[in-house]
């Protein structure tokens, strides 16, 4: 698929990135998306009846890079030929994250990333939250995290597997604070999210993992601990 053809559909969908923006989120159908010229898919998710690509997986996709840098997304596309793979390349996918791991990792950040918006939109709509629609969340969470456990093979899925379990752990401290504050009839402000570091720290967790499947080579990441 030629560069310019990329870019255009760069600019027909949303790319889907923590945070939030997202005023409520509605678990459907799963669905993939294929990009002409590239082998593999990357997950649709549905949010507000509309469809929704996630930034990291079109990236890895397609070989492009991602940056995260304060409130900002970089996405630089790959250049002509860059596409075939190097003998260098490949002995670093054979030490980096397997391919199964990777899409067991992106299913279940999908999950966390749902998770946290519906919390999010509850909070600074007034929503009322109820332990079986906050249980949803969780269970697909924890199931997809059996299957990412479940999907070891290198050093870097073994060494991934904790940063993503503590994530999940974050998760669940968060979904437990507000549940019990709605619980008890605190009054939660809207912005309350502004100055939570629990929701912070899950927020950069989300982006460094993101950007570690992009690279495809574990690294610690002091966020998710």
């Amino acid at each position: 698929m030629k560069v310019t053809s990329f870019r255009n559909l760069l600019l027909a969908a949303f790319l889907l990135v923590p945070g939030p923006g997202l005023s409520q989120v509605v678990l459907g159908q799963s669905k993939t998306l294929t990009v002409d010229g590239y082998s593999g898919q990357v997950p649709v998710i549905q949010v507000n009846g509309k469809s929704y690509v996630e930034i990291e997986s079109l990236a890895r996709l397609t070989g492009s890079s991602l940056t995260f840098r304060a409130n900002q997304t970089i996405l630089t596309l790959p250049t002509s030929g860059s596409t075939t793979p190097t003998p260098e390349t490949n002995q670093s996918a054979k030490s980096g994250f397997s391919k199964e791991f990777l899409r067991a990792d992106i299913e279940e950040m999908t999950v966390i990333r749902e998770w946290r918006a519906a919390i999010v939109s509850a909070i600074q709509n007034n929503y009322p939250m109820t332990d079986d629609w906050m249980a949803s969340y969780r269970s697909i969470a924890g199931n997809k995290l059996g299957l990412a456990s479940a999907a070891l093979v290198t050093d870097s899925d073994r060494n991934g597997i904790s940063l993503l379990t503590n994530e999940f752990g974050n998760m669940q401290k968060f979904n437990d604070k507000y549940l019990a504050m709605h619980k008890s009839q605190t009054y939660i402000p809207p912005d309350a999210l502004d100055n939570d570091p629990l929701d912070q720290q899950i927020l950069e967790c989300a982006r460094s993992l993101a950007a570690l499947s992009v690279g495809g080579q574990f690294q610690d990441v002091s966020t998710c601990h």
